[in-house]
């Protein structure tokens, strides 16, 4: 495994991300284990969660997974870093919200905090991440909380998820102000077929010295080799199906397998080691089902792409190009 510094942290993380959106949803807490422990073996130490994740299994289940998984002992707390989010709400399906559960307010911030350590089963959280901006909060009220927190030594440091450019500026300015360390990472979606993040979010996190963490980096299965499971026993469905149908998007995939299998390469493990050659790019979150979708991540770390590949891709899925030049003069 690869190894580099999140954002401008003295913290070192793998060159993948775990996540773990799946434990307890989609795949049950003994696979989830051999997941974590396959995954540990081979040298990835960054975990990604949410407070929230655990969707069809309760939410906060998948905090729970890992939770126990850590208890088995092993040094397993101690190798990883750990990250998780706060801003959705815990109530369960189909309950009325109650006031001050959910967001960024210094309230839900310390009643979630205390929350996911119970379920994690640690006393801190290494990068405790804003999941979505909170448009009725203000910075200043965030740092206080989050500066509380790190003197408790709770959690050590803080990140972002979804957070548009100027978001990213506005929070780490007003944390300047007040003496504090500010965003070290953001979480973004960023694939070879939704590169939007290319125009703000990317320079606002180098600017400001974030790590970027791309979700979705086969953007729900589309570049996966999604054709050549429709045309397999296997079927495409969510955002992949959905996608597939527009002509445009179908003969843009065809094109990019057509690619990939002229070079000899898996359509996934490219998608992936397309994301680690973007500038600013620290991991690449994967949230594998089975261990053989986490041994083909685990491959394209060590991928590395010809100039001609690289090119070729450009021409495919072309990206937006830098702000304001791809829409001003």
């Amino acid at each position: 495994m690869k190894y580099t510094q999140l954002g401008r942290t003295g913290l070192k993380v793998s060159r993948l991300t775990l996540g773990t959106m799946n434990f307890g949803p989609f795949t049950n807490e003994p696979d989830s284990h051999s997941l974590m422990d396959t995954a540990l073996d081979a040298g990835v130490n960054y975990f990604d969660t949410a407070n929230v994740y655990g969707q069809g299994a309760g939410k906060g289940r998948t905090e729970e997974i890992i939770g126990t998984w850590f208890t088995q002992g092993g040094e397993r707390r101690d190798k990883v870093v750990l990250a998780t989010k706060v801003y959705g709400n815990m109530t369960a399906d189909g309950e009325a919200v109650w006031p001050n559960h959910d967001r960024l307010s210094a309230l839900n911030i310390r009643r979630a905090v205390e929350a996911s350590l119970r379920r994690l089963q640690t006393d801190y959280i290494d990068v405790y991440q804003f999941h979505h901006i909170d448009r009725h909060t203000p910075f200043e009220e965030i740092w206080q909380a989050v500066d509380v927190l790190v003197q408790q030594g709770k959690i050590l440091y803080a990140g972002s998820s979804n957070f548009p450019g100027y978001k990213i500026a506005q929070a780490n300015e007003i944390a300047a102000r007040r003496g504090t360390f500010g965003l070290v990472s953001e979480q973004c979606l960023y694939n070879l077929a939704a590169r939007d993040a290319e125009m703000e979010v990317l320079p606002a996190a180098q600017e400001y010295g974030l790590g970027v963490i791309p979700w979705s980096p086969l953007h729900g299965g589309l570049l996966g080799g999604a054709l050549k499971k429709q045309e397999g026993a296997r079927r495409s469905g969510g955002r992949a199906a959905a996608e597939l149908a527009k002509p445009e998007v179908r003969a843009q995939v065809q094109a990019y397998e057509d690619l990939v299998d002229k070079h000899g390469l898996e359509p996934g493990e490219v998608a992936l080691a397309w994301l680690l050659t973007r500038p600013g790019v620290t991991a690449p979150i994967v949230g594998p089902r089975t261990a053989e979708q986490l041994a083909s991540a685990l491959r394209a770390v060590d991928l590395e792409l010809p100039r001609e590949l690289l090119d070729s891709l450009d021409e495919i899925f072309p990206g937006p190009g830098p702000s304001p030049e791809s829409f001003a003069w």
